[in-house]
């Protein structure tokens, strides 16, 4: 199915969207390379008449009855309308869809919304969540602001009388699409845990909401671009609004990172095949009948009329979560494609890095280093550290050694004779100079996110359906990766600690998804069997302070039949990669996050779009998770999950 064809992708769901890829010939992708080091270590072990697990063998050499740190008793598969945790757990709801933020703001009325009330209440599928402590600094708090993303929405669930999300894409009205735009950005709430629950400070002057026509700067290598002037801001360097932030990251200083993913599903129109900007258009996935039909209703989003509107997004945006009034900063030299998520790490001189991925088939693993260390006396001197420094792009080689691609204007192809005039083209275009540069095109990178205990950084590669015979080889047997899988990369390491802005480290496989003697190639820690541990589509993760990973699921239900969830794991020792099920959503539904809270003591989720589903609707959805109430549509909601005798979570 071609993603470019109005009458197919008119029908497409969400998932599928995110199954089609827009990297017309991807070179030497992540597939062929696992093949090939991982049919090259078997064969130096012997291991070639063994099943798929034996060709890992960090994964395979553990004795009988592994070991796990974990103490919780792994939940078993399947799909119901309610969500699960292990026994001696508990699921607070702290935040649904249309709860009140602002001081002030109505109460949530499913049937009489209007842009005006949403702009005040919390925002439409949540999905990146992190903490920020009162006092700040003070690490064992447990009152603080929680921050949230809000990627998308799905007018099938929100407004009644849609049968379905085709006719809800293509039906909403004016006013619909007004309450959409203004469900979009993230939401700052005040929250605290009291008595053992976590509730929202209501009232709290703290609290913000941020939409899709928040005003911003635009700062770095692309502000002031030609690319970026609109007829409502000639000087290209405002913009109202951050659309589809996935996951996000924050930085060492205490602000926020949100992330701009899948930014082309709003602007289409009659403009999108033609003029000078189609065949970068065409890179990003622009179609003219795009997911949503926004253009109908806003000039900004119609190619023909406003053809660099979609130049002002899909950046990482920063903001300062403590002040509400801050004016939220597009950061432009951290490159334009769809992230999914943006981490820090500090490298041992000091210098910041940040880890991305770019959501798409077949797309990219980045990182951008900092060009000067960070002050850790002077909170305002990092304001704009962000401005300065090196994006460079993930290779991968078969030997298990990686290196990292500078994308820097006048250096190797990226010069005018290729379109690339200056570094604001470097970065607008960032996926077309990471195409000329021969980055290693990876099966959806999602979240990228370094463990602070061992240093290793883990990369979340969610699927990839499009992978075809010529990828795959004996101890890798999968032509079509449906279910995944996570490599750590690994930095090298020096006097002063991890050198996470080196140009070159290695990479080991932590685990390939899907089911143990179902799927070819799964591979996990031996203890993980057919019929419970296994996860498929991991999507985002989080670690604790013993280093242990969260991992946080996407898309299981349609590739394996199981409902997305939750899953941890030991990173290192007997218990590496042994998997155990921690969470079950709700049918439907996708789970992200993750955040570990203060002391260990919760685990903070977001539960996007419960009942999204073929067939499910406003007014039949397939669950009315949380609340469970008639005429109450399924809500988006961040949970807390904490221990009932209020111990560390996992022990």
């Amino acid at each position: 199915m071609s993603v470019g064809d109005p009458q197919q992708h008119e029908a497409l769901t969400q998932q599928e969207l995110e199954d089609q890829g827009s990297n017309p010939a991807p070179l030497d992708p992540i597939g062929a390379v696992l093949g090939r080091r991982m049919a090259r270590r078997a064969a130096l072990r012997g291991l070639f008449g063994g099943a798929a697990v034996a060709a890992l063998p960090r994964m395979a050499e553990a004795q009988a009855g592994p070991v796990s740190s974990l103490g919780f008793q792994a939940l078993p598969h399947g799909v119901g309308t309610r969500d699960a945790v292990p026994e001696g757990y508990e699921v607070q709801v702290l935040m649904r869809w249309g709860d009140p933020v602002l001081p002030g703001a109505p109460a949530f009325d499913p049937a009489n919304q209007s842009a005006e009330a949403q702009a005040q209440q919390f925002g439409y599928n949540n999905d990146y969540l992190d903490f920020f402590p009162l006092p700040p600094g003070d690490a064992t708090s447990e009152h603080g602001l929680l921050v949230v993303n809000h990627e998308y929405t799905n007018p099938e669930l929100m407004f009644a009388g849609f049968p379905d999300a085709r006719a809800a894409r293509r039906g909403t009205s004016e006013a619909q699409f007004r309450v959409e735009l203004m469900a979009h950005g993230a939401s700052v709430v005040e929250i605290r845990r009291e008595n053992g629950r976590w509730l929202p400070v209501e009232g709290s002057a703290r609290n913000r909401r941020i939409t899709g026509e928040t005003e911003m700067r635009i700062s770095g290598p692309a502000a002031g671009h030609e690319r970026l002037r609109t007829s409502q801001d000639p000087d290209g360097t405002r913009v109202r609004g951050t659309l589809n932030n996935c996951a996000g990251g924050n930085t060492p200083w205490g602000t926020v990172l949100i992330a701009e993913e899948n930014f082309n599903y709003y602007f289409g129109g009659q403009g999108v095949g033609t003029g000078p900007q189609a065949a970068a258009w065409k890179r990003y996935g622009f179609v003219g009948t795009p997911m949503y039909s926004w253009h109908r209703f806003d000039p900004r989003f119609d190619l023909a009329r406003e053809p660099n509107e979609p130049n002002r997004f899909g950046w990482v945006v920063e903001f300062d979560p403590y002040d509400p009034q801050a004016v939220p900063v597009k950061r432009t030299a951290l490159g334009r494609f769809k992230h999914e998520g943006c981490t820090h790490a500090v490298s041992a001189d000091g210098r910041v890095v940040l880890y991305m991925g770019d959501d798409e088939r077949f797309d990219y693993v980045y990182k951008f280093v900092t060009a000067r260390p960070w002050n850790r006396e002077d909170r305002a001197a990092n304001r704009d550290l962000l401005d300065e420094g090196t994006l460079l792009v993930a290779r991968f080689h078969d030997d298990g050694s990686m290196e990292w691609l500078p994308l820097l204007h006048g250096q190797g192809p990226l010069t005018e004779a290729n379109g690339f005039r200056s570094q604001g083209d470097v970065v607008i275009e960032a996926r077309r100079a990471a195409d000329l540069l021969g980055a290693t095109p990876m099966d959806r990178p999602e979240d990228v996110e370094a463990n602070p205990v061992n240093g290793r950084v883990y990369v979340m590669l969610t699927n990839n359906g499009n992978r075809r015979e010529g990828s795959t080889d004996a101890v890798n047997p999968r032509a079509a990766n449906a279910h995944g899988h996570v490599i750590e990369m690994i930095p090298p390491r020096g006097p002063g600690g991890v050198d996470h802005a080196a140009l070159t480290g290695r990479w080991e496989l932590f685990l390939m998804a899907g089911q143990p003697g179902v799927t070819p190639g799964a591979s996990y820690h031996r203890g993980v069997g057919g019929d419970s541990g296994w996860l498929s589509c991991p999507d985002n993760c989080a670690f604790d302070s013993k280093g242990r990973i969260w991992i946080s699921t996407d898309g299981a239900q349609a590739a394996a039949k199981v409902a997305d969830g939750l899953y941890a794991a030991d990173t290192a020792g007997e218990g590496r990669a042994l998997t155990r099920r921690f969470y079950a959503a709700p049918t439907g539904a996708e789970v992200c996050g993750p955040l570990i809270g203060p002391g260990d003591r919760t685990v903070f989720l977001a539960i996007q779009h419960p009942a999204e589903e073929r067939g499910s609707s406003f007014d039949t959805p397939s669950t009315r998770w949380p609340d469970f109430q008639d005429g109450m549509p399924p809500r988006p909601a961040v949970i807390a999950i904490v221990k009932t005798d209020g111990g560390v979570i996992g022990s």
